[in-house]
């Protein structure tokens, strides 16, 4: 069991963590017509911007409150709702992501009642969904932002918007299954999950699908909200889905308010790499098949062909690559699912998890390959990571990977130093088989510049 330590400095020093506003309006931007709505200062949806900006490298669309000193002493009940009523008469929005701040949160503004109060002033505003979630940056992290937002999207009751452009038929030709991606699922990652849930004649529904909204593809015109994504008409099928697959533990929250709302049976995947974890994942999928067929006519469950053959591809290039992993010391710095994922990987091909660190407290930290992990920043990982062979976090541990002269692997939010991260896939049998090759690689070359390595003496 895994020991997980606060560090409990007075202050960050080169800091990990993102906050939870910034992955709370990540997740938002999974809805299509979406407008993530900050309420704060210009700063607090500046940064956000700015961030996922140079993460994505596309047009994020986000708007602010805007809150000055007055209106944070005073309220900023009005601000609320004239920027809701500016979104909609600009933007025109299929739905609106209400989002606090730790200005707002600190102020102690009430929420529900603003937003009660808005609805009885303009009954214009009837048929518009609002996705309220409360999220402090001075707590949590990314991480817990993007849970949070997830599961006040799901817990939404969407039949009691009945927007025109909504009302239009919609034909279900196959069984429909929930995905609920947690924030370490990148958008390449969701275009590979849901391509592995219809190959089962399954119709996947990603609750949010950044796979249409942030997978750097072009627009036929200029866009003002979320120009792709999972649509209010799809949120409101949620009755009909016949499982969940919760993608990450901290979706666990998310897929029990379908099931108490559904009455949806649910699993959770606390990863989605590595050779275990994929057939798991297929394993499942498999059953919720079979469990539809007639049961007085039993089929035998059956994975398409198609992963049979990645599967043995992934195989072999754990035979081309455990050498280079094998013994190796490698340290990380992640959100805590996208850490037990990693972690785990690297374990199971026979690498040593060197030190770990992560944003926030969850569950599944009791569970990693490592006898303690921290809760801290940057500087607890330059800390601990010396001798590492390998460093894995975002790209603010360039510097710290310089001074410990260790290579790094960029991972995490935010990598704003190399480009395709929209379209970057880490799960499922092929985005494994990318992971063990790209860190592959890295070893292989830190191996071959060695001094000591016998095969470059002698060919000097």
């Amino acid at each position: 069991m895994t020991t997980v330590v606060n560090t409990n400095k007075s202050l960050s020093v080169n800091p990990l963590k993102m906050s939870q506003p910034l992955g709370a309006s990540l997740a938002f931007l999974g809805l299509k017509g979406m407008m993530p709505l900050f309420h704060g200062a210009q700063g607090c949806t500046a940064f956000a911007k700015v961030v996922l900006v140079r993460h994505f490298r596309e047009a994020i669309p986000l708007s602010t409150t805007a809150m000055t000193e007055v209106t944070t002493i005073l309220g900023g009940e009005e601000n609320v709702e004239q920027a809701i009523l500016t979104i909609v008469e600009n933007n025109n929005p299929d739905i609106i992501g209400l989002l606090t701040t730790g200005l707002t949160e600190t102020r102690g503004d009430d929420m529900k009642r603003i937003l009660k109060t808005i609805r009885e002033l303009h009954p214009e505003l009837e048929n518009l969904p609002i996705v309220y979630v409360s999220t402090p940056d001075y707590s949590g992290s990314l991480q817990d932002g993007f849970a949070s937002a997830v599961e006040q999207i799901v817990a939404l009751d969407y039949n009691a918007f009945p927007r025109e452009a909504s009302l239009s038929s919609v034909v279900y030709p196959q069984p429909q299954v929930n995905i609920l991606p947690g924030s370490f699922v990148s958008p390449g990652d969701m275009e590979e999950i849901k391509a592995i849930v219809e190959a089962f004649g399954l119709t996947p529904l990603a609750i949010p699908d950044l796979s249409r909204s942030l997978d750097g593809h072009l627009e036929d015109g200029y866009q003002t909200i979320t120009g792709g994504g999972t649509t209010v008409a799809q949120l409101r099928s949620l009755p009909r889905s016949s499982f969940t697959l919760a993608v990450g533990e901290s979706m666990r929250g998310a897929a029990k308010i379908l099931e108490e709302r559904f009455g949806t049976k649910y699993e959770v995947f606390p990863r989605l790499a590595g050779l275990e974890a994929v057939d798991s994942f297929l394993w499942r999928l498999s059953q919720i098949v079979t469990s539809r067929c007639d049961h007085h006519f039993p089929i035998i469950p059956n994975i398409p062909a198609l992963f049979q053959r990645q599967r043995r591809q992934l195989q072999d290039t754990i035979l081309d690559t455990h050498f280079y992993f094998g013994g190796k010391k490698i340290a990380l710095a992640l959100e805590p699912d996208l850490l037990y994922q990693t972690a785990w990987l690297l374990n199971d091909m026979g690498a040593k998890v060197h030190a770990a660190v992560t944003t926030t407290k969850s569950p599944i930290l009791e569970d990693l390959p490592i006898g303690t992990v921290a809760i801290g920043d940057l500087e607890d990982l330059e800390d601990l990571a010396a001798g590492s062979d390998l460093i894995i976090t975002n790209s603010h541990g360039t510097a710290l990977a310089k001074r410990l002269n260790a290579p790094l692997y960029r991972m995490g939010y935010p990598v704003f130093d190399q480009l395709g991260n929209g379209q970057r896939c880490l799960v499922g049998y092929r985005g494994t088989m990318r992971f063990l090759f790209d860190v592959g690689n890295i070893l292989l070359n830190e191996e071959a510049n060695t001094p000591h390595n016998p095969s470059v003496l002698s060919h000097n």
